[in-house]
């Protein structure tokens, strides 16, 4: 196998932006509900908050400037909804679209393709309170916003992903309450989902209309590496539950045009599913320029022994409805610090499944990386081999895929530098660069220099 990337690849690295831009309450910013759940006791492990993150608002030109250092060819950024539209609705915010110019245009400068995200997690806090996500109203705002931001950012911007992983916007935000807004109600969570998947198809014309030319439009979804523990039937049927509320929950509207008709099934006794309303599915099923995948573990199921036991009503239940007939299981071998195995084989499963089920579609690996607990060394350098032998191995996964014919245009390092966990706070440190929160000094890991070298080559180094 090859262990050289194609021309034209993109290198990139991704950041969102409550996760690293801070400045929460300037220049009109309002509450988004990650605001509102982190100021809600015992959320937020050690009460952290997103309101200085890693600075990136005060930072933007000399983290670029770190950018073309590292040679990158894209940076994936997410645009702050309340930074831009403070309610959610009407009129837009010409101060918080002017910091996402001047990045625009810093990128531009400095020959770095600006790869935007309309929507990574932060719901302003008054749409929340209207119903969110489990109401329609909802996905019309949201396009609404997209092509507010079209307008704006079209002239710099040729890159627009819609949705950052919904999954965990629907399951994890409404279903088991371990993600803002912190709600825990199944059937809200499939209203969600099937609101995200409208609001995807919605910005996705909103984006075209808006944009000048011929943007290139795609959606990041953390689809599962779904496993069954071993080959019985029983098992088999588990693996079926979870891939349909992991992916083809998303994917089955957004690539086919249709719900599969097996979620409908399993989640009948939480919804009728009477929200999905006639045209819906063919908005959803706005054609794509890419798929995004965004990939760190798989996941390993098999049926329950005996009865299941009842769902608990609180925050840290299950994100998976109707699956009470399913145990969940830690595959085996190394583990990252977040306790996600390690294991790249399931990114070239994704890879060559997307390849099989929508031919002809490119594909990016939109997020991929792993958190270890980085410490200076007496030196103040910081070394990671854990992360550039992660690294390593997924991008043979990558090669490995292009080798079967998947037609993979980019990958996305998540994330360029240590920022907001989300419930984790500040205890996760996913970066290639270092971040001081005391002081906001940037210092490159060994991984980001070895990233470098590979992006300056397109080879990935032996061993």
């Amino acid at each position: 196998m090859t262990t050289t990337f194609p021309p034209g690849f993109l290198w990139g690295a991704a950041t969102a932006a409550y996760q690293v831009e801070g400045a929460a309450r300037e220049d009109g910013r309002t509450d988004s509900i990650w605001d509102t759940f982190c100021r809600t006791p015992g959320r937020v492990l050690g009460g952290d908050t997103g309101d200085v993150a890693s600075d990136h608002y005060h930072r933007r030109a000399d983290d670029v400037r770190l950018m073309a250092g590292l040679g990158l060819g894209a940076y994936r950024f997410s645009v702050s909804w309340p930074r831009v539209q403070p309610t959610g609705r009407g009129p837009v915010s010409q101060r918080g679209l002017d910091f996402y110019r001047a990045l625009a245009d810093d990128l531009l400068v400095h020959g770095i393709t600006p790869v935007l995200t309309l929507y990574h997690w932060d719901l302003p806090q008054e749409l929340e309170d209207a119903g969110g996500w489990p109401e329609r109203t909802t996905a019309h705002r949201f396009a609404d916003y997209a092509h507010l931001v079209g307008q704006a950012l079209g002239d710099r911007v040729p890159w627009w992903i819609t949705l950052n992983e919904p999954w965990c916007s629907a399951f994890l935000g409404y279903a088991a309450g371990i993600h803002a807004p912190g709600r825990t109600d199944d059937e809200a969570a499939l209203r969600a989902a099937h609101h995200l998947n409208l609001a995807h198809g919605l910005a996705a014309q909103a984006v075209r209309a808006a944009v000048p030319g011929r943007p290139q439009v795609a959606v990041a979804l953390n689809a599962g590496a779904v496993r069954a523990r071993t080959d019985s039937p029983e098992d088999a049927d588990a693996a079926r539950r979870v891939d349909a509320l992991a992916t083809r929950i998303f994917t089955g509207p957004m690539l086919h045009g249709a719900y599969p008709a097996d979620l409908f099934a399993d989640t009948a006794a939480l919804t009728d599913w009477s929200f999905v309303r006639d045209g819906d599915t063919d908005v959803i099923r706005h054609p794509l320029d890419a798929l995004g995948v965004n990939y760190y573990a798989p996941m390993l199921v098999s049926a329950a022994d005996g009865k299941a036991p009842p769902r608990p009503a609180g925050p840290g239940r299950s994100p998976w409805p109707a699956t009470e007939g399913v145990t969940f299981h830690q595959p085996p071998g190394r583990r990252t610090a977040m306790d996600w195995a390690v294991d790249p084989t399931g990114l070239y499963d994704l890879l060559t499944r997307f390849t099989r089920e929508a031919p002809g579609l490119p594909l990016l690996v939109t997020e991929n990386g792993a958190a270890y607990d980085d410490k200076p060394g007496a030196d103040g350098a910081v070394h990671d081999p854990e992360r550039i032998a992660y690294l390593h191995a997924h991008l043979e996964s990558v090669l490995r895929a292009l080798a079967d014919g998947a037609d993979v245009r980019g990958y996305f390092l998540w994330s360029l530098l240590d920022n907001f966990e989300w419930a984790y706070g500040y205890s996760k440190r996913f970066g290639m660069v270092y971040v001081d929160y005391a002081t906001q000094a940037r210092t490159l890991k060994s991984s980001a220099r070895w990233y470098a070298e590979l992006i300056r080559t397109g080879r990935l180094p032996q061993g």
